[in-house]
C-alpha cells in the first residue's frame, strides 16, 4: 500500500489510519482461521453471535474470521486479505474501491450477514433484478449458514411476495424497485398494507453509479387519468423545419430553438397570428417539445423502439432502462414522432429521487470500482468516505496512450484496422462503444471484413451473461455499449486451462473504447474489463477532434497540429487538450447535479414533512381527534350509532385522501412551474428563487387545505359500520397505478445559456411586433 500514500493525502489522513488499522485486523484473522477449522458448524455459527452480541463487533479479527471460514465451507470460496479488509470498511460505513474482478459480491455478502448478525436489517442495492436475485441465490448458503433469511425482490413480485421478501434479514433488490415500493407505501391506508419498513443498512453495489450518476433520476408513481399529448399536426410542422434557417441548437446539442422566420413558419402553418400570446402557450411548448424530440433525441442512441414501444436506453449501462421515460411531454413527442400510439402520462401521485431514497437509511455503504473519482460527490450529497482496497494480484494491464484521429472517418477506420490486427493475433477482444448506433454499424464493418462478432447493446441484452462470459474466449470479438453494472466477469480462455494459458500467450484480453466518455469514471469502468485478478490486458482508446467530448469540452477552442496521412496526431498538446475537454464535460456534469439538486432538495424535504404527517395519522387516532374538534357535532352524532374503531378509520381514510390529494396537485403544480420556470428569467427573476419561492408558499397552504378539505368530507360523506363511504361522493383512489424513472431534467444542462437565449428571442419579437404595430 505504499504506493498509495498520495492517494491517502488526497483523501484525508484519516482514511490513512482506517487502512492501516483494517490490515492489521486482517493480519490477526488470518492468525485466527487455523483455530475455527476445528469447530464444527453449530460451535463456528456460535461464536459469530457471541462476537456481535448486543449489536456491535467485539472483536472484528474473530468476526472476520469465522465469516471467512463459513465461506470457505458453504460457498468453496477463501476470501482474499483484501476482501475481508473491504468487507470490515463497509461494515464501518465507508464506499470501498474495488477493482473488476476482485470479488465484490463476496465481499457484500459478508458485510451484510455482519450487519445483520448485529441486528441490523440490511438492502443490498443492485442495479437490476437480474443481480439481485443471482447474488441472493449464490449467496443464500453464507447468510442462511447464520440462521438468517435472504430473499430478492423483483418486477414481477406481486404484493403479498414483496411483503414476504421485506421481511427477510437481508433483502437484495434493484434501487429502482425499493424505491417504486416506497412510493407505494406512501399510497396505503391501513399499516398492515405495506410491503416493506426501511432498513437499517444499505449496501450499494456500482455505488458511484447510484449515488452520483443517477442520483437525481425521479421515481414516479402515477395514476390512471388522461393526458394532453402532442397533436400530430403539430410533430407534422416541426418535421418541415430546417436547421440554421428555422431553428438552431446550441454547441453541445442540449437545446434548441426557434428563430424568428422558424416561428413565422409554425405560425403560417398552423394558421395562428402568432406564438408569443398567452394563448398560444400550451401550443408553444407543444411545439418546442416536437422540435427537441425531432432534434436532439436520436433512435439508437437514446432510445430504441421494440414491441411498438419507445424504450429508453441507460446510457451508463448501454442497455434498456426499464420502466424508465421522459417528462410527459418530450415523451409524448417521441412516441408522436416515431408515428407510435401515444401514452397517457397520468396524475403524478408521489416521485422520490434516488439521493432523498439513500437519505432514508441510518446507515449507507458501498463498493464500486471507480469511487475515487467520485470521492468529491460522495462526500459532498452523502458525508461518505471513500477506502480503496488494494489488488489481489498487481495489475499487469498495459493502459496504452490514446489514439487521436482529426476525424470521425480516420479515427473509425483505425478501430477496424486495430480490432483485425488483434483478432488475427488470436486475442480477444472487447470493444465498449457509446450507443446502439455505433454498436451496430461497427458490428457491420467488421463483418465485411470476415470477423465474426457478438453484440451487446440494448437491443439483446438479454443475452448478456452469456455475451460477456465468452468475451474472454480464443479470438472473440464483443462489441458492448458500456459495460458497467454488468455484473458478470471476463475470464480467459472460459473454463479450459489451456485455452485460458493460450489466451494468457497473446497477452489477455484487449479492450478497445470507441471514444471518451463525459466523465473518466466510465473509461475506467470499461478499462478495468481487462487485467483482471493479475491477468494480462491492453486498454486502448480511440478519440478524433470531432468527437462529442472534444467538441463539447473544447468549444471555443483551436490549436495547430498536423496529421499524419492516416489522420493521427501524435503530439502531448493534443493529449493535454483531449484531457482538458473531458475535465471540463465533468465539470459540466457536476454543474447539472449542482443545480438540479436545489430544485429537488426543496421537494425532498417537503415530502419528510408530508411523511412525517402520514405517519402520525397511519399510526395515531390524530385523524380521529382533529376532525372531531373541527366538528364535534357530527363526531357526537356518529359516536352514537358507529364504534369507535371503525370511525377512527374512517377518519384515518378521509384525512389521508386529502393528504394525498393534496401532496399530488402540489406535485404537479411544481412539475408545471419547472417546465415553464425558463420564462421568469424573461422578467429578470431568478429562476430558482423564483421556484422556492412558489413551492413555500404553496406548501404552506396544502396541509390547512387538506384539513378544511377533510373536514368537509367528514360532514357530507356517510359513515356506518362498513366505514366511510368515498365512492359515493366522487372521491376514489385510482383504479390503477404504474411506475416510472423520469430519464432527464428540463432544468439540466448549461441552463443559463439556454435562458439568456430565450430571453433575447422573446425580447426580439416583442420588438418587431411593436414596430409592426
Amino acid at each position: 500500500m505504499a504506493g498509495l500514500n498520495w492517494l491517502w493525502k488526497a483523501l484525508g489522513d484519516s482514511s490513512g489510519r482506517n487502512q492501516k488499522r483494517s490490515q492489521g485486523i486482517v493480519a490477526q484473522a488470518e492468525k485466527q482461521s487455523a483455530q475455527l477449522q476445528a469447530l464444527d458448524d453449530a460451535a463456528l455459527a456460535a461464536k459469530a453471535r457471541e462476537v456481535t452480541a448486543g449489536g456491535t463487533m467485539k472483536d472484528p479479527a474473530v468476526f472476520l474470521a469465522v465469516l471467512g471460514e463459513a465461506s470457505r465451507r458453504t460457498l468453496g470460496l477463501s476470501p482474499f486479505s483484501v476482501q475481508s479488509q473491504a468487507t470490515l470498511r463497509l461494515l464501518e460505513g465507508d464506499v470501498v474501491h474495488m477493482a473488476t474482478g476482485e470479488g465484490k459480491t463476496l465481499v457484500g455478502a459478508m458485510a451484510a450477514t455482519g450487519f445483520a448478525l448485529m441486528g441490523k436489517t440490511v438492502h443490498s442495492i443492485t442495479v437490476n433484478d437480474y443481480l439481485a436475485h443471482r447474488d441472493a441465490e449464490w449467496m443464500r448458503p453464507l447468510v442462511e449458514f447464520f440462521g438468517l433469511s435472504v430473499g430478492s425482490i423483483g418486477e414481477k413480485l406481486n404484493s403479498e411476495q414483496r411483503r414476504e421478501v421485506y421481511r427477510c434479514d437481508i433483502v437484495y433488490g434493484p434501487v429502482a424497485e425499493i424505491g417504486f415500493d416506497v412510493l407505494r407505501d406512501q399510497l396505503i391506508t391501513d399499516r398492515k398494507d405495506a410491503v416493506q419498513h426501511g432498513a437499517d443498512v444499505a449496501i450499494v453495489d456500482e455505488a458511484d453509479s447510484v449515488l452520483v450518476d443517477e442520483a437525481l433520476v425521479p421515481l414516479v408513481l402515477a395514476g390512471n387519468e388522461e393526458s394532453q399529448a402532442p397533436t400530430g399536426k403539430i410533430t407534422a410542422v416541426v418535421r418541415l423545419l430546417k436547421e440554421g434557417e428555422h431553428f438552431t441548437a446550441d454547441e453541445d446539442r442540449r437545446n434548441v430553438f426557434l428563430t424568428d422566420r422558424g416561428a413565422r413558419r409554425v405560425e403560417d402553418l398552423l394558421g395562428i397570428d402568432s406564438l408569443y400570446t398567452e394563448d398560444m402557450a400550451d401550443v408553444l411548448v407543444q411545439v418546442n417539445l416536437a422540435l427537441h424530440a425531432k432534434e436532439l433525441v436520436q433512435r439508437d442512441v437514446h432510445y430504441i423502439v421494440r414491441d411498438g414501444k419507445v424504450q429508453l436506453i441507460d446510457a451508463s449501462r448501454g442497455r434498456v432502462a426499464d420502466l424508465q421515460r421522459w417528462p410527459d411531454g418530450l415523451q409524448a413527442a417521441v412516441e408522436a414522432k416515431e408515428g407510435l400510439a401515444v401514452s397517457d402520462s397520468g396524475r403524478i401521485l408521489d416521485t422520490i429521487t434516488l439521493q432523498a431514497l439513500m437519505g432514508r437509511y441510518p446507515m449507507v455503504c458501498g463498493m464500486t470500482g471507480t469511487a475515487v473519482e467520485a470521492t468529491d460527490q460522495l462526500r459532498q450529497f452523502y458525508d461518505l468516505r471513500v477506502s480503496v482496497i488494494d489488488r489481489n494480484h498487481e495489475l499487469q494491464r498495459f493502459d496504452e496512450q490514446d489514439r487521436v484521429y482529426a476525424t470521425l472517418d480516420e479515427k473509425n477506420r483505425a478501430i477496424v484496422e486495430e480490432i483485425a490486427v488483434l483478432h488475427a493475433e488470436g486475442r480477444p477482444v472487447l470493444v465498449g462503444t457509446h450507443d446502439v448506433a455505433e454498436s451496430e454499424q461497427l458490428a457491420a464493418e467488421l463483418h465485411d471484413r470476415g470477423i465474426e462478432v457478438s453484440v451487446l447493446n440494448a437491443k439483446n441484452d438479454a443475452e448478456e451473461a452469456k455475451i460477456i462470459a465468452e468475451a474472454g474466449d480464443l479470438g472473440r470479438v464483443t462489441v458492448s455499449t458500456q459495460m458497467a453494472g454488468r455484473g458478470t466477469d471476463i475470464k480467459l480462455g472460459g473454463a479450459d486451462e489451456r485455452d485460458r494459458q493460450q489466451v494468457v500467450d497473446r497477452g489477455g484480453l484487449a479492450v478497445i473504447g470507441t471514444g471518451r466518455h463525459r466523465t473518466s469514471r466510465l473509461d475506467n469502468q470499461l478499462r478495468g474489463r481487462a487485467g483482471r485478478q493479475g491477468d494480462p490486458g491492453l486498454s486502448l482508446f480511440f478519440v478524433s477532434l470531432e468527437d462529442d467530448v472534444v467538441s463539447v469540452g473544447g468549444a471555443g477552442e483551436s490549436f495547430a497540429a498536423q496529421p499524419a496521412p492516416d489522420g493521427r496526431i501524435d503530439n502531448k498538446r493534443v493529449y493535454d487538450f483531449v484531457n482538458h475537454c473531458q475535465r471540463v464535460t465533468e465539470g459540466q456534469l457536476l454543474e447539472i447535479h449542482a443545480q438540479t439538486w436545489k430544485y429537488n432538495k426543496l421537494i425532498s424535504d417537503q415530502r419528510k414533512i408530508i411523511d412525517e404527517r402520514r405517519a402520525r395519522l397511519l399510526d395515531t387516532e390524530q385523524a380521529w381527534e382533529e376532525l372531531s374538534q373541527r366538528s364535534p357535532r357530527r363526531a357526537q352524532e356518529l359516536q352514537a350509532s358507529v364504534d369507535h374503531e371503525t370511525l377512527v378509520k374512517a377518519a384515518r381514510v378521509i384525512m389521508l385522501y386529502h393528504l394525498d390529494e393534496g401532496w399530488s396537485e402540489h406535485l404537479g403544480m411544481l412539475d408545471d412551474v419547472r417546465e415553464s420556470i425558463h420564462l421568469r428569467a424573461i422578467a429578470r427573476e431568478t429562476p430558482i428563487d423564483e421556484f422556492h419561492r412558489i413551492a413555500v408558499s404553496e406548501f404552506k397552504l396544502l396541509a390547512q387545505r387538506a384539513v378544511d378539505d377533510a373536514v368537509e368530507t367528514f360532514n357530507s360523506v356517510t359513515i356506518d359500520a362498513d366505514g366511510a363511504h368515498m365512492d359515493d361522493h366522487g372521491l376514489h383512489r385510482p383504479s390503477s397505478t404504474w411506475t416510472y424513472m423520469v430519464n432527464d431534467n428540463p432544468l439540466s444542462g448549461n441552463g443559463q445559456k439556454a435562458l439568456k437565449k430565450i430571453a433575447s428571442m422573446f425580447g426580439r419579437r416583442r420588438e418587431d411586433d411593436e414596430e409592426e404595430n
